[in-house]
């Protein structure tokens, strides 16, 4: 169960990512298991969980990174020059809560840092997630930032969607540090101060 204590605001180092991210993860957007938008209403997208035996020591639960889809295959507003780099919330492993059996890689793309956040609290209604057009089978690549929180199990659906709200408003918090949002600005790749290893990162992140 989830202790009941308040949430930090934000997760990892100020300076940016430590060893060992970025990690990075790759593969076409597949079918889960069906509850991210229909029961939860929070779309996800699921890449095949293969990618993950490089990295046998990384702990079950939710991360904050970004990510980019093939421009090929989904453009971003009508972006299709190029790949638009989003961020990101993602589950690996479990969920005690559904007692999955297999590993599983769920993202949650949100929009811009730029955008207003629909999972920003602003009245008592129901929550709203970032939803966008259907894209299964089209190549994502995931560069993973840091570390949230550990997988929990909950008493309610509703509990568990509040959770991930505030995991969404924690990855925001996080990525809008200057450590952080540099992996998200790729049309800045001669700006002073961005070290050439990020700008590989940003590089392998939008050349399919």
């Amino acid at each position: 169960m989830r202790p009941d204590r308040p949430r930090d605001p934000v997760a990892g180092p100020d300076s940016g990512p430590e060893a060992p991210y970025p990690i990075q993860l790759s593969g076409p957007v597949i079918k889960g298991f069906g509850r991210g938008s229909k029961e939860l209403g929070i779309p996800t997208a699921n890449i095949p969980a293969d990618g993950l035996s490089e990295y046998p020591d990384l702990d079950v639960g939710v991360y904050y990174g970004v990510v980019a889809l093939d421009p090929r295959q989904f453009s971003y507003e009508g972006e299709n020059a190029s790949a638009t780099v989003l961020p990101a919330v993602l589950s690996i492993g479990y969920n005690p809560f559904y007692k999955n059996k297999m590993k599983s890689i769920e993202i949650h793309i949100m929009p811009r840092l730029t955008e207003p956040s629909p999972t920003a609290q602003v009245d008592s209604g129901p929550t709203h997630f970032h939803k966008l057009p259907d894209f299964y089978g089209t190549p994502l690549r995931l560069l993973i930032l840091g570390y949230i929180r550990p997988e929990y199990d909950y008493v309610s659906v509703e509990a568990l969607v509040e959770d991930i709200r505030v995991d969404c408003e924690v990855a925001r918090q996080s990525l809008r540090r200057p450590g952080y949002v540099c992996y998200l600005n790729v049309d800045a790749d001669a700006d002073e101060g961005v070290g050439e290893k990020v700008q590989r990162w940003r590089r392998w992140l939008t050349e399919f």
